[in-house]
């Protein structure tokens, strides 16, 4: 099916939104750092939260808002993943999840495995929980990143009793082989490890390649682990704030299912209406809109470097709408944002903040317009020109 590229409204329009993106910098900014969309909602969201701000239906999430089962068909629909609605719990956002199963799986100072270059808040959330962070970098293969298996074994040896996926991974956008997931699972199953994988840039999956859900690539995968995701990376909802877990056997389900009840109950009811909606079939149509721009704009991304920023090194990413950036030939320091920040006024992420293996790169988040991402790496480019 062909489907046409979505359009992101005006930069004037996009100025009037209150979030994140739009709030933290002046005007004279383009803001590429925050992983906010800038596409607007897929209709059947709109339509049900319209709904329900016009019912004034703003009270508490019920017990089963419906996401148990929409969550369930979507991964049947999307990836040929057979979840058991039982086995779908929802909370607040991905983090809270992770947080909350670490608390449950991990004992005070016991060490949980990250892959940096890794989404920053990782390592706080095993702070939080009362763990001890221990990093084991990907693994460069000279054309893309894979998990360093020989360093994770390594770590689960040395007495690592966790670890944190990131599948697909962010920065660097690697969607893990179903086989490299499954070589993950043989070593936790073999040394007592969990995994809680976060996955919520599955849907952004690019056409072509397969994902493959941590729990679905073996049957250790399945006693070894846990999934964590949402709907709001892709269709747009972080502020509405609902996430789910997944389990696919009955120890782990016992597990989420002994975490307190709030953990549940703080679920948000937008964000659950919303989340349903965005896994249902009527949303399917926009999601493959979404994933056209967004292969649109990772390939002129790739032009754009080459014709403006010579010397940038960067790999089209398999999923998401982040794209990793390796400024370091460019000489402009361990954290080239803050002169790209200063000098051109596009705000990027911090490449040390996703750990050592950042230093000399920056974020961009192209899930834009081509216009604002032409602006951005032009203004970049002009740098490089003085």
């Amino acid at each position: 099916m062909t489907h046409i590229p979505l359009q992101a409204p005006p930069l004037a329009e996009l100025r009037r939104r209150s979030s994140t993106k739009w709030r933290t910098y002046s005007d004279e900014v383009l803001p590429l750092f925050v992983a906010e969309l800038d596409f607007p909602l897929a209709p059947a969201i709109t339509d049900v939260l319209a709904r329900a701000v016009a019912l004034g239906d703003t009270g508490y999430t019920p017990p089963d808002p419906g996401i148990r089962a929409a969550f369930s068909a979507y991964a049947r629909r999307r990836w040929e993943w057979d979840v058991a609605p039982a086995r779908v719990r929802s909370t607040t956002d991905v983090m809270t999840g992770v947080v909350e199963l670490l608390r449950a799986t991990i004992a005070p100072g016991d060490r949980v495995v990250i892959t940096p270059p890794v989404y920053p808040p990782f390592a706080d959330c095993i702070t939080e929980a009362g763990g001890t962070v221990e990093r084991v970098a990907l693994a460069d293969t000279g054309d893309g990143w894979m998990l360093d298996l020989a360093g994770i074994e390594a770590a689960f040896a040395g007495g690592a009793r966790a670890m944190l996926l990131c599948n697909p991974h962010n920065p660097t956008g690697t969607v893990h082989s179903g086989d490299t997931l499954a070589a993950l699972a043989g070593l936790a199953a073999e040394y007592g490890a969990v995994v809680i994988s976060d996955e919520i840039h599955a849907p952004l999956t690019q056409p072509g390649i397969r994902f493959t859900p941590y729990l679905a690539s073996s049957p250790a995968a399945a006693r070894t682990g846990y999934a964590v995701t949402s709907a709001s990376k892709t269709y747009n909802l972080a502020g509405l704030k609902c996430a789910v877990m997944v389990t696919a056997a009955e120890e782990t389900a016992a597990v989420v299912d002994a975490l307190p009840a709030e953990v549940e109950w703080r679920t948000g009811l937008f964000g659950a209406l919303s989340n349903v909606a965005a896994f249902a079939p009527e949303s399917d149509a926009w999601l493959g809109s979404l994933l056209a721009a967004l292969d649109e704009n990772r390939r002129l991304l790739a032009d754009l470097l080459e014709e403006h920023v010579p010397g940038a090194r960067y790999r089209m990413p398999d999923a998401g709408f982040l794209a990793w950036v390796d400024l370091s030939a460019l000489g402009w320091g361990d954290n080239p944002a803050v002169k790209i920040l200063r000098e051109a006024k596009v705000a990027l992420h911090y490449g040390p903040a996703f750990g050592a293996e950042g230093v000399g790169h920056v974020r961009i988040n192209f899930g834009c317009s081509p216009d604002v991402l032409r602006e951005a790496i032009e203004r970049i480019g002009a740098l490089v020109r003085t």
